[in-house]
């Protein structure tokens, strides 16, 4: 009987997809939320050629799997429903049930660790854990998946492991959901009282190019040097024996390391020396590299329908020569993730940096990798249709660059996607909502003073928050900048800003700062986002070269 056997197991192998189970990728699990009002496609792998069937309430598709076992399926647009109904997915004798699926607002939150802060790390935590009890809110964190080629599905350890599973807005599950997305959540369920579902693909310390595809990058000079030291790396682990190689060496080097350390402890003098890192002994394939991310978190979701996303990212971006690719890398995170999820103009809400690390002089203020980024989010979104910016500066108090309060970044981003993709009124209907602080416009020179003039529908009650005139500055000739004096002509709506010691100024800048000030807001108390009126070169410290609006964005 073995030859039998081994023929058998030959022709399986030749034949790979001609005894393949019915399966489906693990973002659709019991407990999801699908997209209401839009065609819902339903996709996975069967056997080959075998005819596949859909069915959730009264909606019902089919179809039928290729040659390699792929199918798609798309569900015509259904209504909004909180109540829980069963979505099944059959192929011959094999059937999936999912249950309790939701018809809602389904989310995509991406970025790095100011989305992936969980809840129960922000400021409220300590009220939102317990008071937080909204089933018809679910969300699912997908686990850090890194990859050299594209994905198609994610892997799940356990049906109860808090990632890649389906979770609830309720006390025991909600800690573990981004604080930004919940609060962002939270605002549009109460407002248009339909389920919301959100897919966290955040990742702390990612840059905008791991969220690209490596097409996109292959054309971007700027990240040629990030391919680089990543094939660099990575030839070094192949060559250096894979994981067996790296296993050895970290053992060769914590034995030596102990024998440091023991020497060390007997005299105690000089530094204590240090242990090797872990992590510097692991795969380069599973970590951060051009368009890993993009590889292995979004592209295995890509075909789910969604309304739009969010994006908070830039902050690992802001060191050293991080801000150099920016400009062409993070739009082209807004193009590669419309072209994946097939949506020219998707919704994509841009969560602006807020700030972080003290401040150490006007020079080194001016000049931070902060201004840089945020600069050009904010060009980013002007150019963009179907974006909308959020500022965040505000919400910070001190130097960390994880700020605790994330009520206020999920509330401006609810108020965003409510004005601008769902067309919400406030007023009983009568009024546009107002999202947006107070954006820069315009400027002209009068007597000494610069008169900043601001968008009509941003202005409405330009104030400064209890008349205190922080956060400007204004040069002369010289481009010296000083903190500024500032007051606001309600009548016009503008802002006035001098400084006794620049009879001549040429320039003006708005929370520009590492760590912003500054209490410009309008009548809905929404800040106003950082701005200058010059394009001068800015050059970060622990960097080289300078950043060039012109050259960036031909002087736009």
């Amino acid at each position: 009987m073995r030859p039998f056997f081994a023929l058998f197991a030959f022709l399986a192998l030749l034949c790979p997809f001609a005894h393949a189970e019915l399966r489906m990728p693990k973002v659709f699990g019991n407990g999801m939320v699908l997209q209401k009002d839009k065609p819902v496609k339903l996709w996975g792998w069967a056997e080959a050629d075998q005819k596949i069937l859909a069915r959730i309430g009264d909606r019902s598709a089919q179809g039928k799997a290729d040659g390699k076992g792929r199918w798609l399926l798309e569900l015509k647009p259904m209504e909004a429903s909180g109540k829980g109904r069963q979505l099944v997915v059959s192929a011959g004798k094999e059937s999936l049930a999912y249950e309790d699926v939701l018809i809602g607002e389904v989310w995509i939150c991406g970025g790095q660790s100011n989305m992936e802060w969980t809840l129960r790390s922000t400021r409220d935590a300590d009220l939102e854990l317990e008071s937080a009890d909204t089933p018809a809110i679910r969300f699912l964190r997908l686990p850090k998946v890194a990859n050299l080629e594209p994905q198609d599905d994610f892997p799940v350890k356990s049906p109860e492991n808090p990632e890649g599973n389906w979770r609830r807005a309720v006390p025991g599950q909600v800690e573990n959901c981004t604080g930004v997305g919940y609060y962002f959540a939270r605002r549009l369920h109460r407002v248009l009282k339909v389920p919301v579902g959100l897919v966290d693909v955040s990742w702390g310390g990612t840059m905008a190019h791991h969220w690209c595809s490596k097409k996109t990058l292959r054309g971007i000079k700027e990240v040629e040097p990030y391919f680089e030291k990543f094939e660099t790396a990575l030839r070094e682990w192949r060559e250096g024996g894979g994981k067996a190689g790296a296993d050895k060496r970290f053992e060769s080097d914590l034995k030596a390391y102990r024998e440091a350390r023991a020497k060390w402890e007997e005299k105690k003098e000089g530094r204590a020396p240090r242990g090797p890192n872990a992590n510097a002994y692991s795969d380069p394939a599973q970590k951060g590299q051009p368009g890993g991310m993009y590889n292995g978190m979004i592209l295995p979701i890509a075909k789910l329908s969604i309304r739009g996303a969010l994006f908070y990212q830039g902050e690992n971006n802001s060191f050293t020569v991080g801000w150099k690719p920016f400009h062409r890398t993070f739009p082209s995170v807004i193009s590669d993730w419309r072209r994946a999820f097939g949506e020219e103009n998707l919704p994509f809400g841009i969560v602006q940096i807020a700030g972080w690390s003290n401040r150490r002089g006007m020079t080194y203020d001016m000049n931070h990798h902060c201004n840089v980024i945020r600069e050009i989010q904010h060009v980013v979104w002007q150019g963009t249709p179907g974006t909308g910016l959020i500022a965040t500066y505000d919400t910070n108090s001190n130097g960390s660059i994880h700020p605790g309060r994330k009520m206020p970044v999920g509330e401006r981003s609810a108020r965003w996607a409510l004005a601008e993709i769902y067309g919400f009124k406030s007023d009983g209907g009568r009024k546009n909502l107002e999202w947006m602080g107070p954006v820069y416009e315009s400027h002209r020179t009068e007597n000494g003073k610069m008169i900043i003039s601001f968008r009509e529908e941003t202005r409405r009650g330009l104030r400064l928050d209890q008349d205190v005139e922080v956060g400007f500055y204004v040069a002369g000739k010289d481009r010296v900048f000083r903190e500024a004096r500032a007051r606001v002509d309600q009548g016009k709506g503008t802002v006035v800003i001098w400084h006794d010691e620049v009879p001549e100024p040429v320039a003006a800048r708005y929370a520009f700062s590492n760590l912003p000030m500054g209490g410009l807001m309008n009548a809905r108390e929404l800040p106003a986002y950082p701005f200058r009126t010059d394009d001068w070169p800015i050059t970060p410290h622990q960097s080289t070269g300078s950043y060039l609006v012109k050259e960036a964005y031909g002087g736009k």
